[in-house]
């Protein structure tokens, strides 16, 4: 196996993102190596790059094949291809992966595309779950030009099986921080934060849930109580994916997902791709909102 290389955080370097070289990886038994060929980018990891010590290693999505399959014979064959998620350290030419957090592709998904499912993917399938049924119910996706506004847009429409859909199919499109008290959602998916947010929870129908899942705009949140509670059975659901994770393996999902792409039934929104040898700057641009959707690097 060729030596590995891995996306590490260089503080002294311009962006801190740097490709160095770093150990193979040792898989565990029931862990999978995988010959990574593509990576997506979210703003969680490169927030926390910003801020990290030097040598540590980002990374949650991948999309490769899978070289050394695990000890245990569970999971995906040798040469498979495969999507897969890891808390941290997804970037790089080679990782070992547990097999519940891989799943195979069908051969209509390529790389790039199967590369935006883990986080962003899996965060919208997840948290519109806890809606329920949304079925003729009206649902809310707040930052949905983001990568997990975009598949929950996409998701939540699909629920509805109304002719004449759209693009990505939202009904409505609202522009600014503030969510009006009318009409009422029964299930909003929110990952803004701050005032957006705050006004959200005054736009609840009575039982409706609030999905919290992000703070780009700021974690600081001001809100009318009142006008929360006196809504009745209302509930605020603070969501994270990897806790989420631990009822349900990523691979459940990611084969969904993986089934929908190559179905034509869901349209990961990439708006750009790129060689990995660029991660500084997409990353830079990312933060900077410099584009909607999902970045994609793509390995040599």
């Amino acid at each position: 196996m060729a030596a590995n290389r891995a996306v590490v955080v260089d503080p002294e370097a311009p962006g801190r993102l740097v490709i160095r070289g770093v150990a193979e990886p040792v898989p565990d038994r029931s862990e999978a190596v995988v010959r990574v060929r593509a990576i997506s980018l979210n703003r969680g990891e490169v927030r926390r790059s910003t801020m990290a010590a030097a040598g540590w290693r980002p990374g949650w999505d991948i999309a490769g094949e899978v070289e050394r399959p695990a000890a245990t014979g569970s999971g995906p064959r040798a040469g498979a291809r495969v999507v897969g998620l890891l808390p941290e350290g997804a970037w790089a030419e080679h990782v070992a992966i547990p097999t519940h957090a891989l799943a195979e592709l069908p051969e209509k998904v390529t790389f790039s595309q199967a590369a935006t499912f883990p986080v962003a993917g899996l965060t919208a399938l997840h948290a519109l779950a806890k809606g329920g049924l949304i079925l003729g119910r009206r649902v809310l996706v707040t930052g949905a030009t983001g990568g997990v506004g975009d598949f929950a847009v996409q998701l939540a429409r699909r629920a509805d099986q109304a002719p004449a859909l759209r693009q990505l199919g939202a009904h409505e499109v609202l522009v600014g921080d503030e969510i009006p008290p009318s009409p009422k959602y029964d299930v909003i998916i929110e990952s803004v934060g701050g005032r957006t947010l705050g006004t959200a929870l005054a736009a609840l129908e009575r039982a409706a849930v609030c999905v919290t899942l992000g703070v780009s705009a700021s974690a600081e949140v001001t809100f009318d109580t009142r006008a929360f509670f006196v809504t009745g059975r209302a509930t605020l659901y603070g969501f994270y994916l990897f806790t989420e994770l631990g009822s349900e393996p990523a691979s459940v999902g990611l084969r969904r997902l993986a089934e929908l792409v190559a179905a034509g039934q869901l349209a990961p929104h990439v708006s750009l791709e790129r060689p990995w040898s660029e991660i500084a700057q997409v990353a830079q641009d990312l933060m900077a909102r410099r584009f909607p959707g999902k970045a994609v690097l793509t390995l040599e």
